[in-house]
């Protein structure tokens, strides 16, 4: 038995130098993940879930501050519209409907204080297949505000990397 827990520790050991020689680091281990910006404010809706999950992500990140004027911003991050749709995917030989595409859509840009894009409007379209069954529909309703959720999280990622890219110089 020690024979086989001494070879599986150097078979991980092993991984993780082979790991570490080839370049690869945890996504945010290098401390150049952060935004170019020392304060930022948010243009959000004050009942927008992703306008809070965005916030919560900067503030997070250590290096930018969110502030509640525009003024005092160094950048100014416009969430131009948020939406949810839904359409069928597929039909069952009764016609029913057996499957969705559900799609998550955001557009947004961001500013310098000067009101000069730094990043023009942009749209990010984000889609998932949902099956149906007509017997679990509560179930099914669960998943899709699961997948949602999953969705908003995916996207906030997605405008935080497209912001770290920004070159404000």
């Amino acid at each position: 038995m020690p024979n086989k827990r001494q070879f599986l520790f150097a078979l991980a050991a092993a991984a993780a130098v082979t790991l570490t020689s080839c370049g690869f680091q945890l996504r945010g281990s290098n401390g150049q993940t952060g935004l170019p910006f020392k304060t930022i404010y948010v243009n959000a809706p004050e009942t927008s879930t992703l306008g809070a999950q965005l916030k919560r992500y900067i503030r997070v990140s250590g290096n930018t501050e969110v502030v509640s004027d525009p003024k005092s911003a160094e950048a100014v991050l416009d969430l131009l519209s948020e939406g949810r749709d839904k359409a069928v995917l597929s039909k069952n030989t009764q016609g029913r409907i057996r499957e969705y595409t559900i799609f998550y859509k955001v557009r947004f840009r961001v500013r310098d204080g000067g009101n000069k894009d730094l990043l023009a409007p942009t749209d990010i379209t984000l889609k998932r297949d949902l099956s149906f069954n007509e017997s679990q529909v509560m179930a099914k309703e669960a998943e899709e505000e699961l997948l949602y959720r999953d969705m908003q999280s995916d996207m906030v990622q997605q405008i935080l990397r497209r912001m770290v890219a920004l070159n404000p110089a």
